[in-house]
């Protein structure tokens, strides 16, 4: 026969019922503040999440580093005056934090003028353009370039999705103003390691009138150069690389270097100079800077003799020297990792220091002596600086005649070769030291001569170094 028992008193003591805890007032307290806390984490959980959807659906970026060449663009049509900017846009774009950029410009009647250009500095700052609202944020990264430790840099444009295409007519202003402010002028690069950096601000275009050459030379390398220039498609379709080597050769101030210059001018190209003597240009280096050449440039290597200098080959270590060598210049060139889209001149005093190697066609395809200065080449400077005051040509008729009596230059009929030389960066300096007085430049005709440097006498026993 079972019976119920009464429950122990220690069951009866573990035991609490629930409708006991509810109704404790501080139990019921701490549920509640649990789920208010729960129901406000749901709640700001959701307004992120809503708000990255918004922003997902409502808005767009658009991030510019500053390795891309567009960067300095948006930086520069960010200080101009927008002219439909409204006066609430201007309220908006309250910037506390600004950079500056000075451009100074000589003067001919004082000191150099300065232009400060002021940028928006690193932060976020909105702006108005064709009634479209654009917030800027300019930040500094934490990772920096390993060649030059500069850090990176990059601008996010941000603006409403439905006003995305303002991005187009933002990157088209910007662009058309780079170029203006290109217009006229020559880019001039130079490398720092293994980048490709603009040397200073871009220079004036020099005329390719002012270079003045032999007769037919400089005619013969432009109309070569344009042909190169229009016939890309030819080289891709028959498999041919797409580049073309100029060798320049001939002695110092013959013009070398001017012509290269003018001829980016007439081009609308830069200038991206490397030194092949330069201590530091290694093998690896080279290659890899002509690869990376800036658009629409023309590769400049001076010295090309400089490379025949150093014939080490790459030792166990890895090390080939502190320049490039012959087999890095060959490589470089026209090696399997040689890039296309090229234009390279190459320079040289020595020519006869020059492998066959370097100068057969496919590495230098065009061989051109820039001499010594001949009886053309002075008479078109005597006109380029002298002949808005000697009408007649009397003046020119007597300085040439001065040249043949020095045998500087051939007689009129060319039958006669010139015993002496000398250059045309001479002459242009004879014309500079006299630029109201011919008839001073033709007294002075004598300087032209060359000398050789002897050196004077020592009668104190100064210990001169060599």
């Amino acid at each position: 026969m079972s019976s119920s028992l009464p429950p122990s008193s220690s069951q009866s003591t573990s035991l609490i019922p629930l409708d006991a805890l509810f109704n404790n007032p501080v139990f019921a307290g701490g549920i509640g503040l649990a789920g208010l806390g729960a129901a406000a984490a749901l709640a700001r959980r959701s307004a992120i999440q809503g708000a990255s959807l918004i922003k997902r659906r409502l808005l767009v970026d658009l991030e510019i580093s500053k390795r891309d060449e567009s960067y300095q663009w948006i930086l520069k049509w960010l200080t101009l005056r927008r002219p439909h900017s409204s006066f609430i846009a201007s309220k908006l774009t309250r910037i506390h934090h600004l950079s500056v950029e000075t451009i100074s410009r000589s003067n001919e009647k004082g000191p150099a003028n300065a232009h400060f250009l002021l940028q928006p500095g690193y932060g976020k700052h909105i702006i108005r353009h064709k009634n479209a609202y654009i917030s800027v944020n300019r930040e500094k990264q934490s990772t920096a370039n390993m060649s030059t430790g500069e850090p990176h840099e990059t601008v996010t444009l941000t603006t409403l999705y439905a006003h995305r295409h303002i991005f187009e007519d933002i990157f088209a202003e910007a662009h058309q103003l780079a170029a203006s402010a290109q217009e006229g002028k020559t880019t001039m690069y130079t490398h720092i390691s293994t980048e490709w950096i603009p040397l200073g601000q871009p220079r004036r275009k020099r005329p390719l009138s002012s270079v003045i050459l032999d007769e037919g030379i400089k005619e013969r390398i432009v109309h070569d150069v344009q042909d190169f220039l229009k016939r890309q498609k030819w080289y891709v379709d028959r498999g041919i690389p797409y580049r073309r080597g100029y060798l320049l050769y001939g002695p110092p101030g013959s013009g070398k270097s001017s012509f290269i210059q003018a001829l980016a001018g007439e081009l609308e190209f830069g200038i991206a100079n490397i030194n092949l003597s330069e201590r530091g240009i290694t093998d690896d280096r080279l290659a890899h800077l002509l690869t990376k050449l800036p658009p629409r440039t023309l590769l400049l290597l001076e010295d090309a003799d400089a490379a025949f200098r150093n014939r080490r080959q790459v030792e166990t270590d890895g090390y080939s020297g502190g320049t490039v060598t012959f087999s890095g210049l060959l490589n470089a060139l026209d090696g399997v990792t040689a890039g296309e889209e090229r234009i390279a001149f190459l320079t040289t005093n020595h020519i006869d220091r020059l492998d066959e190697a370097l100068i057969r066609p496919g590495r230098v395809d065009l061989t051109v002596r820039i001499g010594e200065a001949t009886r053309h080449q002075a008479a078109e400077m005597w006109d380029r600086f002298y002949g808005d005051v000697d009408e007649d040509r009397q003046g020119r008729a007597r300085f040439l005649q001065r040249l043949e009596d020095l045998d500087l230059v051939s007689n009129v009929t060319g039958e006669s070769k010139p015993k002496l030389h000398t250059s045309t960066a001479a002459i242009q300096s004879l014309f500079l030291f006299n630029k109201d007085d011919p008839n001073r430049a033709i007294e002075m005709a004598e300087g032209l001569i060359p000398r050789i440097y002897e050196p004077e006498p020592n009668p104190g026993g100064i210990k001169v170094p060599a």
